[in-house]
């Protein structure tokens, strides 16, 4: 649902086409606690970056765990919401605290629920 999809950006009110393409484990690349994951968003890299510590946070509060699938409907949802409420282009990377990471979690699982099957 939000591995590819199209946004509205707030201020320019241009339809932008948003394809995820690849998740990096950020300890490698940027010695950082936490998971990237890039996206093309109208031909232009953006990366979003969840922290680490909302998968054991998660797993804490429900006894559930964060697929890589979901981490990228929870990325994809991020940004999504991002460029509809203009906080969008002209940013190459958004990392989200561990409550950001979670609320758009369950936002994100509530909008695939109520998609028909």
């Amino acid at each position: 649902m939000f591995e590819n999809f199209t946004a509205t950006d707030r201020w320019t009110k241009k339809q932008v086409h948003c394809t995820y393409q690849s998740q990096i484990i950020a300890i490698s690349t940027r010695h950082a606690d936490a998971v990237d994951y890039k996206f093309l968003v109208g031909g232009h890299k953006v990366w979003v970056v969840l922290p680490c510590v909302a998968w054991v946070e998660y797993r804490k509060r429900t006894g559930k765990i964060i697929t890589d699938s979901l981490a990228v409907e929870i990325a994809g949802h991020y940004l999504k919401t991002a460029l509809e409420s203009g906080e969008g282009l002209g940013r190459d990377m958004y990392t989200l605290t561990v409550e950001e990471t979670l609320q758009h979690l369950d936002a994100a699982v509530k909008e695939m629920e109520a998609q028909p099957a």
